[in-house]
């Protein structure tokens, strides 16, 4: 039976184009946490045409593609900045595997359509649960990418 024992908000800066590594492990492997939003923005709002994107997942090893059939990767998000000096025109789109949950660290992969190591913002929020020890195991495996096609 998991219980939500907290809630906590993750945001910061990272450059387009490298992952970012989110310490959530506390060491513990009855304690977890579910990604409840996801949102990924530019740095500069009203800089016309600048869209960012990004991914959160399990592995290190995170790259531009959006797989959703991927397991270890949890939530997307993207900002178009079709705008002027007036900041974003679009909406931004997000989306969270409902069913995720982490139970080591988080990985953040980020990028941008202009050239360079453009910074990037990010705001997650999520849920900290603990839950028996071997429903710890059983998420650490089902959040490898161990697909069996």
């Amino acid at each position: 039976m998991m219980k939500k024992i907290g809630e906590y908000t993750v945001r910061g800066t990272t450059k387009s184009t490298e992952t970012e590594r989110i310490q959530l492990f506390d060491g513990k492997f009855n304690t977890g946490y579910r990604i409840t939003k996801f949102q990924i923005v530019t740095t500069d709002p009203d800089n016309s045409g600048l869209d960012v994107y990004g991914t959160l997942g399990t592995e290190e090893t995170m790259s531009s593609t959006w797989d959703l059939e991927d397991v270890t990767q949890l939530a997307w998000s993207s900002m178009a900045n079709n705008g002027s000096a007036t900041g974003p025109s679009a909406a931004p789109f997000n989306l969270v595997d409902r069913n995720n949950m982490i139970v080591r660290d988080l990985y953040l992969y980020a990028e941008t359509n202009a050239a360079g190591l453009n910074d990037v913002s990010y705001y997650i929020e999520m849920d900290k649960y603990e839950f028996p020890t071997w429903d710890g195991a059983a998420i650490m495996v089902r959040n490898q990418s161990q697909n069996v096609n």
